[in-house]
């Protein structure tokens, strides 16, 4: 089984700044893309910010420049620096992993439990 734990949400004022992680566990053979998703009440889950194994990244268009997405393989984990927040940016972020897991043939998706980030004054 893989396991991903989120980190790092938190209540912070507008124009604040925040650091979540996501780190991935388990029997992991390796992890292609890493991501961090959004969900506002009532509102579907977005994409923020994906990374693939080698760096390259992609960023909704929404927290471009104020966004950063990184990635530590050594360690399976993902981060997401958010600067210069917004109260739209309120949502439970969740974290996303293409893992293949030892032994398996094909990887899959696996997902977070998700974390509450809330910009308010």
């Amino acid at each position: 089984q893989v396991h991903l734990v989120e980190s790092g949400g938190g209540l912070v004022q507008p124009g604040g700044s925040l650091s979540l992680s996501c780190a991935a566990s388990g029997s992991i053979f390796s992890i292609g893309y890493m991501g961090w998703y959004r969900q506002a009440p009532g509102k579907q889950r977005d994409l923020v910010a994906r990374i693939t194994s080698t760096g390259s990244t992609n960023y909704a268009d929404s927290v471009k420049g104020r966004f950063t997405i990184s990635r530590d393989n050594a360690k399976n984990t993902v981060y997401l620096q958010m600067n210069s927040l917004k109260p739209e940016d309120t949502a439970v972020y969740y974290c996303n992993a293409d893992v293949l897991m030892r032994g398996a043939i094909v990887a899959r998706a696996y997902w977070g439990q998700g974390t509450q980030v809330s910009v308010s004054s």
